[in-house]
């Protein structure tokens, strides 16, 4: 007959395995290496609002989006960023 002693055991090696990498991380000075990466998005301080749309016009925005990938709402985000400064 086994006993469990031999697993708890690894549950202890693997915990302290653990403790030892999340030391290991919490060391280390990650600053360069998240800014070399790239691909970080500005944050801007946003508000919701809410308007009332016709269908049809949801329709063409929902129709442009998906050309891009996009969903409705962010193409009129980026619509209306493009053209409010021609107003």
């Amino acid at each position: 007959m086994t006993t469990r002693r031999r697993k708890s055991k690894t549950v202890k090696r693997k915990a302290g395995k653990r403790d030892l990498q999340v030391e290991e991380f919490e060391s280390r000075d990650l600053g360069d290496d998240i800014r070399a990466a790239g691909g970080l998005r500005p944050v801007r301080k946003t508000l919701p609002t809410s308007i009332v749309l016709e269908q049809d016009l949801v329709d063409k925005l929902r129709e442009k989006g998906a050309k891009r990938g996009l969903g409705y709402q962010t193409m009129l985000k980026l619509i209306a960023r493009e053209h409010v400064d021609e107003y």
